[in-house]
């Protein structure tokens, strides 16, 4: 009897187990996307040292790390960034081409996630938000898609944009901070038709105004070796402060301030970001059965921090040692609510950053600020004097949108519209610090020739992309003269951190180029379903266990 039971127990064993190799899938019961607004890839070379055991170094040392991560479009700026991670495709294809742009249609500059047909919950103001001008279906889209909406799908960030474009259409709900004078979380009417429970009872708590609080440095501050000194007039102050340098004394600037935005702009931010999204995976039931979930996380402090102080700050890097104290915070907890081994985590950034310029430029390196109103100013001067009229319409990012009524003008004149493109192309081209230029006609009987060339292509849509593009000379940019930026087709824009970890994932690392658009196929691959319907990209193999 024993040897007959002993026989069904083998039996059972070697079918089970025949019956895991053969699955053509990695079924986690919770997928967590994580990312890191304005993260270099450096950063986690850079800091290594001060990390501790329980955060990046658990997720790269039990997970796999792609060493040579890139965008592959301009411009590299939070929204097309986040849509491009999530729906395997650039700017090109699912439409959000920048943070703002200019509808030619509307003749009016629009913002991405702008929608008032959508009033938001949770707010005294009167906006709307929803992902209504995204073109393409989302990872997580695909996800709802394939379990006939039994998936769960929530966003989390405190950037609207951050919350709303990675969740796609179908979530069940995207949260983002107000921030202002409520420190409220809120979210839109597009999702759901009442603010839940939940989410009132803990903006009424104390969790977010624990963080109003002085900001200090984790450690002593003679330790940050890997940064440039503390005070120094590459940096942004607040409003009241004196200097750059640490304690910043946040509560002393809330009365000139709105105070919830000042903890916003703070490594408490990313604390907030954490403890909301921990709330989020209890309340909305995430990972508790075999249909996988997915929560979308967005750190966005740290580019406001970025932003402020600049790449080389001690400021950014207490930030990322402070960050690595909310993953392990974060692993830890997954381990405990979902089950160690249950979950997929992918970590990236939305962009990187490059060096202050005037920090470059005082360490003899080619580097400025390119005066953006000044060269605007000279270009209208010169359009008129060549053409007898000002012809622009509006200059968004790195395009400059013409006047159609304008262009017909000059075609009865007897010029045509592309001639008039090329024309405005050389004056532009002849601007300092000015790279390359292109004209809509290029890009739409394009041969890319190089990087470059295919970076400006992929952000180009016909129906909402300008008609002249330029890239400015690297370390160049035009922005505030103080702290760092991003949005070129540079490497310090293109270059982020790429981590798997988790089920399905192998242990290693890769230094073969992979781009942002790979991620959701990937995803896709790794959990059995359909990619997202404007994908471009391709899985990437290396990472997924056979």
């Amino acid at each position: 009897m024993k040897k007959v039971a002993l026989f069904f127990i083998l039996l059972v064993t070697v079918l089970g187990v025949h019956s895991q190799q053969d699955q053509p899938y990695q079924q986690p019961k919770l997928v967590v996307g994580i990312v890191v607004d304005q993260m270099r890839y450096d950063y986690l070379t850079r800091f290594w040292n001060d990390f501790g055991d329980g955060g990046f170094k658990r997720l790269i040392n039990e997970g796999f790390l792609l060493k040579n991560h890139h965008y592959n479009y301009i411009p590299t700026v939070t929204a097309p960034g986040h849509t491009s991670i999530y729906t395997g495709t650039t700017p090109a294809v699912h439409g959000i081409l920048g943070n703002n742009w200019y509808d030619k249609f509307a003749k009016q500059r629009v913002y991405c996630a702008d929608d008032t047909d959508y009033p938001d919950f949770g707010t005294e103001g009167t906006g709307g938000k929803a992902p209504t001008r995204l073109l393409t279906t989302t990872i997580t889209d695909q996800l709802r898609l394939h379990y006939q909406f039994n998936s769960k799908v929530i966003g989390v960030a405190i950037k609207d944009r951050g919350a709303i474009f990675p969740v796609g259409h179908t979530a069940n709900a995207a949260y983002w901070f107000e921030g202002g004078s409520t420190g409220n979380w809120i979210t839109s009417s597009y999702y759901v038709d009442r603010m839940p429970d939940w989410v009132n009872e803990f903006n009424s708590s104390s969790k977010v105004e624990a963080y109003k609080k002085t900001w200090n440095t984790l450690n002593p501050i003679d330790e940050y070796e890997e940064s440039g000194s503390d005070r120094n007039n590459y940096e942004e102050l607040f409003v009241g402060e004196k200097d750059s340098g640490f304690p910043h004394k946040i509560g002393k600037y809330f009365t000139e301030n709105d105070e919830f935005d000042v903890i916003s702009e703070t490594s408490f931010g990313n604390s907030i970001t954490t403890d909301f999204s921990m709330e989020a995976i209890i309340q909305e039931e995430l990972g508790i059965d075999e249909i996988p979930d997915f929560i979308s996380i967005s750190y966005s402090s740290t580019d406001k921090i970025g932003h402020r102080y600049g790449v080389n700050s001690i400021e950014v890097q207490d930030t990322y040692l402070r960050l690595d104290l909310e993953l392990q915070r974060l692993l830890n907890f997954l381990d405990k609510n979902i089950g160690y081994g249950e979950y997929t985590i992918f970590l990236t950034a939305d962009h990187a950053a490059m060096h202050v310029p005037s920090f470059l430029k005082d360490s003899k390196i080619p580097a400025g600020h390119i005066e953006g109103r000044v060269i605007a100013q000279e270009l209208f001067e010169e359009l008129e004097s060549r053409f007898g009229m000002n012809i622009i319409e509006a200059i968004n990012y790195n395009e400059i949108y013409l006047d159609r009524e304008a262009l017909r003008e000059l075609e009865k004149k007897g010029m045509t519209s592309s001639q008039v493109r090329q024309g405005v192309a050389e004056i532009i081209y002849d601007i300092d610090h000015i790279e390359r230029v292109y004209t809509s006609d290029q890009l739409r009987n394009f041969g890319a020739s190089d990087s470059f060339d295919r970076m400006v292509f992929k952000g180009y849509n016909p129906k909402r992309s300008g008609d002249i593009f330029f890239i400015q000379s690297p370390g160049f940019v035009d922005d505030d003269p103080k702290g760092s930026s991003h949005s070129s087709a540079m490497i310090y824009d293109t270059h982020v951190p790429l981590i798997f970890y988790g089920k399905g994932i192998k242990k290693g690392f890769t230094s073969k180029r992979t781009e942002v658009t790979d991620i959701a196929p990937t995803l896709a691959v790794l959990l059995g379903i359909g990619m997202p319907n404007g994908t471009t990209g391709t899985p990437i193999e290396d990472l997924l266990e056979d």
